[in-house]
C-alpha cells in the first residue's frame, strides 16, 4: 500500500466532494486544487553580512524538507546599498507529497504556536485564486533550534491554486483546514 499524506487524503475524500456539491462542478477537472506552495524569506541584513543568507537557506531547508535556493537582487538600489546580483534571501517551492506534508505541519503544529493566534487574515487573495500570508518569526516551526538562531526573520507563504476566483480558493483553503480569522466569505 502506497503512502498518502493525511491532508491529501482529506482533500480527495472530503474537500473535493464538498466543492462539487457547493459550486456545482460538472467536470472533475473544474475542482480547484493546490498546485504548489512557495515559501520565501528576505534577509534584512544580507547586504552587510553574507552568512545570514546561508543561515536563511539552511533554516528554510529544515522548515520545508526540501533544499532552498538563494534569491538575488534584480536591480540596484543605492539608498539600501544594494547592488544587482547580491544575495538577499532564500526561497523554496513545494509540490506533491512534500507540499501536503508541509501544509499539515503548518496547520497542525506551527500556526497554533503563534503567540496570541486568532487566525490568519483572509485579505491575502490576489484576485486569481492565489493566497499569500506572512509569518513574523520563523521560530514557530518545531524544526528550528532556538539556540542556533542568530536573528529572527519572517517569511511569506504563497498557496498557488487552480481556482478561478478568490471565493473558490477561500472555500478550498478553509475546507482543507487553514484557520482564517473571518468566516464571512463562505
Amino acid at each position: 500500500m502506497k503512502y498518502v499524506p493525511n491532508y491529501k487524503k482529506k482533500y480527495i475524500e472530503e474537500v473535493s466532494p464538498y466543492l462539487v456539491e457547493k459550486m456545482g462542478y460538472t467536470n472533475k477537472m473544474q475542482i480547484p486544487k493546490i498546485e504548489k506552495i512557495s515559501i520565501n524569506q528576505g534577509v534584512s541584513g544580507a547586504v552587510t553580512d553574507k552568512k545570514l543568507v546561508d543561515k536563511a537557506v539552511d533554516e528554510l531547508t529544515l522548515i520545508s524538507g526540501q533544499k532552498a535556493v538563494i534569491t538575488y537582487a534584480r536591480k540596484s538600489i543605492s539608498n539600501f546599498k544594494l547592488r544587482e546580483g547580491m544575495p538577499i534571501g532564500a526561497k523554496v517551492t513545494l509540490r506533491g507529497d512534500n507540499m501536503w506534508e508541509f501544509l499539515e505541519r503548518l496547520i497542525s503544529i506551527a500556526l497554533p504556536r503563534v503567540r496570541d493566534f486568532r487566525g490568519i487574515n483572509d485579505k491575502g487573495f490576489d484576485g486569481r485564486g492565489n493566497y499569500t500570508f506572512g509569518i513574523t518569526e520563523q521560530i514557530i516551526f518545531p524544526e528550528i533550534d532556538l539556540d542556533k538562531i542568530s536573528k529572527l526573520n519572517g517569511l511569506d507563504i504563497t498557496f498557488v491554486t487552480t481556482a478561478k476566483t478568490d471565493q473558490e480558493a477561500y472555500l478550498l483553503l478553509s475546507k482543507i483546514g487553514l484557520p482564517f480569522r473571518n468566516k464571512n466569505q463562505e
